[in-house]
């Protein structure tokens, strides 16, 4: 069993900065991939970015490539995404998610689920 805890949300002006924090507890949480998803009202979950185990492998949706990064840091347990020059249409509850397999990162391949935390973008 594995648990995620999000952290890192909130309200902030076009063009601003967040980093989010997912801290993972549990039986070897390092084992895990983990990703970052995002659900807006009205809307479907979708992948944000995903970060393999060991941190040597990325990806991210188009929609946010240059502007966020995903990094980990092992020794921690937490996986973090840095959100910069945030847009309107990133606002969104955003969730961290882990998964032990090798797949895409849609949210159909991760298993443990934290609770999400609310990102708004808003003047």
């Amino acid at each position: 069993q594995l648990q995620l805890v999000e952290s890192g949300g909130g309200l902030v002006q076009p063009g601003g900065s967040l980093r989010l924090s997912c801290a993972a507890s549990g039986f070897a949480p390092n084992y895990y991939a983990i990703g970052w998803f995002r659900q807006a009202p009205g809307k479907e979950r979708e992948g944000v970015s995903c970060i393999s185990s060991s941190g040597g492998s990325t990806n991210y949706a188009d929609s946010v490539k240059g502007r966020f990064t995903i990094s980990r840091d092992n020794a921690k347990n937490t996986v973090y995404l840095q959100m910069n020059s945030l847009k309107p249409e990133d606002t969104a509850v955003y969730y961290c998610a882990a998964t032990i397999i090798t797949g895409e990162c849609v949210p159909e391949t991760y298993k443990y689920w934290g609770q999400g935390t609310q990102v708004t973008v808003s003047s």
